[in-house]
């Protein structure tokens, strides 16, 4: 028996199959490339990442285990929205998190609201980035759009759409959009109301791990998957990944490192106080239910390395070609060795917390003549967990502490990171079997959601496995220490340059 675990993320779509062990026993994944129309816009093509999705699950499908297949679930990007016709096709674009374009929605829910009265029904920071800001930005600049949409649709809802099915969020991507009460746990009169716009633009929200229908005959045909398995709603990618990593208790948190890096502790009860507020951290639900994460994360990481793995690593990447192996274990292996003079601010895409900044820029300081690209690869390893490093000593100022780390992710896989992670965090970090924890974490809600699991902890306990640990090393710990001195001024010291 086993079960499948789809993650849609933001440039890639993944589907493992697991057993009840947590065993990966067969997976696919396809890439698709995000669009950028002007300046600060980020989108994507929904109906080419429908195409991707089917040709993954078609992929598991052509896979001889596939009858065995008893329940799917799914774990997604947050915040990107598209608004869909009655008969089921994308009128726009999805506008994804990170685009920048509701700045003037923004600061209007400031003047209207204010961010203390948002935060205490949503749990959510203001930031241009949340769903129901873009909402508003569709119906102010493309009313034509907005008069032809049935439903204002994430990726989740968008999958169980595509499927046939009425469109389901769960709770906690719902939580993302910034019009649904975490404490109540359905959508928000208040904030609906104060953006005028009807609650029926919005599909059914219910718990995660919830049964909302079946692959029917049809669906199944042209994926070549069997008729009946169970559909399960899953959850933003985020808490997936910490069900995925195990996160079902307190002090524990899942470190992801893709194109975001993402620290997402569990939390017994919702908090939303002050110096949450002032730090920028959300409060909302996790896919356990009961239970609460919270988000410590910034844009800058995985999209970093690529960055410079495209425009300064073309020798690399060509001896990594004749080697047949990945770009980034030659650029590992070649990394200057302990922290440097070198210093990178990773605001390529502006900030995420504390400071939620849409307007900083990266920044490369330091640079001498004898500067080699060595130390410059080992300044962008350094800065990402530095921005990770003031992420957690906030989180413990707001009585959230983390004596654990699971790391998964890309950046999980590295030669080098986990140590340098626990030398700059001066956390255990802990390396999971299955780095793919957000396909994992939607499995274990599909095999609780049809019976095969007691419950999630359960599920967790069968399912999450530890391969090796890193603890931090005393004198290296000291010497890092020095340098994220140096690295916490920066930010202030260079963002009216950014602003400009």
């Amino acid at each position: 028996m086993y079960f499948a675990g789809l993650d849609i993320g933001t440039t890639m779509v993944k589907a493992v199959v697991f057993d009840l062990d947590g065993n990966p026993v067969n997976e696919a994944h396809r890439e698709y490339d995000l669009m950028y129309p002007k300046p600060g816009w980020r989108e994507l093509d929904s109906d080419l990442v429908w195409r991707r999705t089917k040709e993954v699950l078609t992929t598991i499908g052509g896979w001889d285990g596939s009858k065995e297949i008893k329940g799917l679930s799914v774990s997604v990007q947050g915040e990107a929205v598209a608004p869909i016709s009655r008969d089921g096709k994308a009128l726009h674009n999805s506008i994804v998190t990170f685009d920048n374009r509701t700045i003037p929605q923004t600061e209007w829910w400031a003047k209207e609201l204010g961010k203390e009265t948002i935060y205490s029904i949503t749990g959510q920071p203001l930031h241009p980035m949340t769903t129901l800001s873009k909402i508003m930005w569709i119906r102010d600049n493309l009313p034509r759009i907005f008069e032809k949409t049935w439903k204002f649709l994430c990726y989740e809802d968008i999958f169980f759409h595509w499927l046939g099915l009425e469109p389901v969020i769960d709770h906690s991507l719902a939580s993302r959009t910034m019009a649904f009460d975490v404490v109540k746990k359905e959508w928000s009169h208040t904030m609906l109301d104060a953006a005028e716009l009807d609650p029926d633009l919005l599909p059914d929200a219910r718990p995660s791990g919830e049964i909302v229908g079946e692959l029917d005959s049809k669906a199944a045909k042209e994926l070549g998957l069997p008729r009946g398995i169970a559909l399960v709603t899953g959850g933003h990618d985020q808490p997936c990944s910490a069900l995925g990593g195990g996160i079902v208790r307190p002090r524990i948190a899942v470190d992801s490192t893709g194109t975001v890096e993402c620290v997402t502790p569990a939390m017994d009860r919702p908090l939303l106080t002050k110096t949450m507020l002032e730090s920028n951290f959300p409060c909302y639900c996790h896919v356990k239910r009961g239970m609460y994460v919270t988000l410590a994360f910034h844009f800058g990481a995985g999209s970093v390395l690529k960055w410079y793995r495209d425009n300064l690593a073309q020798d690399e990447v060509r001896r990594a070609r004749e080697e047949g192996v990945s770009p980034y274990k030659l650029l590992d292996r070649e990394a200057a060795k302990g922290p440097v003079n070198v210093y990178l601010l990773p605001h390529f895409v502006g900030t995420g917390t504390p400071y939620l900044d849409p307007r900083s820029k990266g920044a490369l300081l330091g640079l001498t003549t004898s500067t080699t690209k060595a130390e410059i690869y080992k300044a962008i390893i350094d800065g990402i967990t530095y921005e990770t490093r003031m992420n957690l000593d906030r989180l413990k100022k707001c009585g959230v502490d983390v004596e654990e780390l699971r790391a998964i992710g890309g950046g999980a896989t590295s030669s080098i990171w986990p140590q340098i992670k626990a030398d700059i965090l001066e956390k255990k970090i802990v390396r999971l079997a299955v780095a793919e924890a957000g396909c994992l974490g939607a499995s274990i809600l599909a095999g609780t959601a049809v019976g095969q699991y007691r419950d999630v902890d359960k599920g967790v306990e069968s399912a999450v496995k530890r391969v090796d640990e890193f603890r931090p090393d005393p004198k290296a710990v000291e010497l890092y220490r020095e340098h994220f001195k140096t690295y916490k001024g920066i930010y202030e010291a260079v963002k009216h340059l950014s602003w400009q």
